[in-house]
């Protein structure tokens, strides 16, 4: 977890950051109570600046999601893993019926969706990387009309 961003990608590294901790809370990977790295260590680790870092902490503070104590660092509240995958849910689902909903208007098939969908699930990439290859040769496979 937060072991790697994505400057490249069109989502803003601090959003990426955040989006990184909420999924790891929805998934049971931060758990009430555990303590995140410190804005000096993370920003190193990823090489960022380390006001992208506390943006995103202070983010996440606001959102109840994180608490500060002072001196000892910034750790997961307690009692947000329902509501963070709750969250979570929502926006993914909103972000995938779009997708789904250009991919149709589009013209792909339900299979070509199916299959971009699970060889995407199956990958071993982060959100804010590059599409694999296999996930970018469907593309061209069926642009020849393979």
């Amino acid at each position: 977890m937060l072991s790697s961003i994505d400057i490249n990608s069109s989502v803003a590294v601090y959003v990426q950051i955040e989006n990184h901790v909420q999924f790891a809370i929805s998934a049971g990977d931060l758990k009430p109570g555990d303590q995140l790295p410190s804005v000096r260590e993370l920003s190193e680790r990823l090489g960022v600046n380390p006001n992208t870092v506390a943006k995103a902490y202070r983010d996440l503070e606001v959102m109840g999601l994180l608490y500060t104590r002072r001196g000892m660092g910034v750790f997961v509240n307690k009692g947000v893993e329902a509501k963070c995958r709750e969250d979570c849910r929502k926006r993914i689902i909103g972000r995938m019926h779009e997708v789904v909903a250009e991919a149709k208007a589009a013209g792909m098939s339900l299979k070509e969706v199916l299959e971009v969908s699970e060889k995407s699930y199956a990958s071993e990439t982060g959100p804010y990387g590059a599409t694999p290859a296999a996930i970018t040769a469907l593309a061209k496979m069926k642009k020849r009309g393979r």
